[in-house]
Formats: C-alpha cells, structure tokens, sequence
C-alpha cells in the first residue's frame, strides 16, 4: 500500500506543476481533466500527508523515550505523545484502504431515473409521483439539476412511469443505490374504510452514456411522432411533438412529449435509449462475474425489494443494511443522506472484505 501511495503523490505533484504550465492552463480540455484528476487524488494525498506526518512523530517519540539523558517528565510527554501518534497513523491506514480502492467509473457520471408503478393500481402510480417528489428534492439538496424527460400521468395525479434526468458532478455515485422495488405501506386517499394497503414502484437508475459509447445505428432505430396528451387522453397541443423512438435490434421503446418542441423530445428520448443500451451491456457483463464479488448491500436488480415506506410506524426501512429510521416525512421530502450514506459504507466495507 505504501508504494502505491508513493506513487499517487508522485503523480499528485506533477500535476500541480503542469496546472501551472501556460501551455497547459491555454489548453481548456486538459486543463479541466488535470483538475478532474487532481480533485479526486487530492482525499488521498491529505490522508496520506496526515499518515507520514504521524509516522515521522512516532519515530521522534521513540528516539526521546529511549534517550538515558532525557529528564522523566519529557519521556513522559515522549510516551504520551507516542500513543496519540500510533492511534493516528492506524486510523489513516484504514482510511487510507478505503481511499484507495477502485472507484466505480459510473460515479462522475449524470444519471437517468425511471419509475414505475407496480402492484396497487392508482395508489403505486401515486407513491411514483412521491418518490419522483423525493428524488427531486434530494437532488435539489445535493445541488443537482433535474430534467423531466417523459410521464405517463394518471388522473389522480399519480404516475404509471416516469423518467428523468438528473445532471452534476457525482449524481450516478448518488442514486446507484435507489434500483430496485420500493413497497409503501399507508391507507390510500381512495380507500373509504382506513385500511392499510401495500403497494409498489420500480425504480431503476442508470449512469448517462455518452454517444461515442454506445453505438446506435441510425438505420435500427424506428421513429414515429404522434400528439402529446395528458391524463384521460386530454391533448396538451396540437402538433406531432411527440416522439417514439423504438431499438428494432432490442425491441427497447422510450418515448418522450415533455417538450413541446419534436427535436428537444428526440434529443431526450435518444439520452434515455443510449443510457438503456449501456445498462444492458453493463448488466451482461455483471452477470458474467462471481456472484460472490457482487455487492453485499445488493445487486441493483430491479426485481429485488430494497426499501419499505410504512406511513403509519413513521418508519422506512432499508433491507439490505437493515437500516430502520424513524423520521419517514422528512425521507420524503428528499432528506435521503442518513440512508445513501449508510448504503455507501456498506458498499466500500463489502469491498475491503473483497479485496482482503
């Protein structure tokens, strides 16, 4: 660990040099992706600076205990300082272990969301409006921008699907977590005798791709634009704005009429049939590895149930960290920070376990 350490301050500074090359700071892409690299090195090289620091202490330490001519109290202050200084540099250690290990590519990347209703009729459609609500709104937190992409309403309010997209630095890292079946437990506003019904929505998240990679040749794609309409069928307007796009190869289908404009709609459905595609080839390639290796807090599938919302306990549970928290309006109004982070470490513990 410490030569690879070694290595990535070594790396660490030559970067700092070259961001202040004028050749360098002219040149706008490698200037923004030399201070990409160095953002993400530099939690490491503190650590590390921190972990050398304490290090060179303990060495001092050492030399004044063992010192014949040195008075007793400042041994005492030697000894002292000595085991402040071995409980640092362990704690970096394993900070550092954690630092270290291999980043999701995804992490940096934008990521489109889309929910839809499962088991419940009217009520799954509306517990996807909430969930669509808190996300939002967490985004919004996190200082993410959100982008409604296309919605199937119902009357009441509720969606049957909903995509969006969700753009900053470090979203996907987010919401990687949030793929799977979500199960509220409440009595529905439709419901006239009180009793508890148990409905679910389908959430499946995944990391925007760029188009040079993933391929789409234009002659598999079948394009049809029909009229954008609301809930009942209610027209929104009058021209062909919507758009259909469908990947004849997969049979994959993504429409979108949030925009009133054919070409702003296109746009947006190709942005969710490319991030689709390379899920697909994501998903393809997971299933080829060990399931041992797979994530111990889950394997993101969208058939596995993850999170239950119970409104009358106040309480949502996370089931893969059997995380239980009692403050369910807050989560809903998108203060989800206590349960990704709870995922996160559960994700990079299972990880350490992994690579040990």
């Amino acid at each position: 660990m410490l030569h690879k350490l070694t290595e990535v301050e070594k790396r660490y500074d030559e970067i700092q040099q070259q961001l202040f090359d004028p050749a360098v700071a002219s040149d706008a892409d490698r200037y923004r992706a030399l201070m990409k690299e160095s953002s993400g090195l530099a939690p490491v090289i503190e650590k590390y600076r921190e972990y050398k620091k304490a290090e060179t202490a303990i060495t001092e330490a050492r030399q004044l205990m063992s010192d014949g001519n040195a008075d007793r109290e400042l041994r005492e202050l030697a000894e002292i300082e000595f085991e402040e200084n071995k409980e640092a540099l362990e704690r970096c250690e394993e900070e550092l272990k954690v630092l270290l290990l291999p980043r999701d590519p995804n992490d940096d990347r934008n990521v489109i969301i889309e929910i839809r209703a499962g088991a419940g009729g009217e009520e799954s459609a509306l517990f996807g409006y909430n969930l669509y609500r808190m996300y939002n709104m967490y985004a919004d937190a996190m200082g993410f921008k959100t982008e409604l992409a296309g919605c199937n309403e119902t009357e009441l309010g509720g969606f049957k699907e909903v995509s969006f997209v969700v753009t900053g630095d470090g979203a996907y890292s987010k919401f990687k977590y949030e793929s799977g079946v979500h199960r509220v437990q409440r009595v529905p506003e439709t419901e006239s005798g009180g009793r508890i019904h148990t409905s679910t929505a389908t959430v499946a998240v995944l990391p925007e791709a760029e188009e040079v990679e993933v391929g789409i040749n234009p002659a598999d794609l079948q394009i049809d634009t029909f009229r954008a309409s609301g809930a009942g069928g209610q027209h929104i307007n009058k021209t062909e704005s919507a758009i259909r796009i469908t990947h004849l190869p997969t049979g994959l289908v993504v429409e979108c009429q949030d925009e009133r404009s054919q070409f702003k709609n296109k746009d947006k459905a190709m942005r969710v049939l490319r991030a689709r595609l390379y899920e697909a080839e994501r998903e393809r390639q997971t299933n080829a590895i060990a399931a041992d290796r797979r994530s111990q807090v889950g394997t993101g599938d969208r058939s596995e149930r993850i999170r239950t919302y119970n409104f009358p306990q106040n309480r949502v549970t996370d089931h893969r960290i059997g995380l239980t928290l009692y403050k369910l309006e807050a989560v809903m109004g998108g203060d989800l920070a206590e349960l990704i982070d709870g995922l996160a470490v559960a994700a990079r513990a299972a990880q350490l376990k992994m690579e040990n």
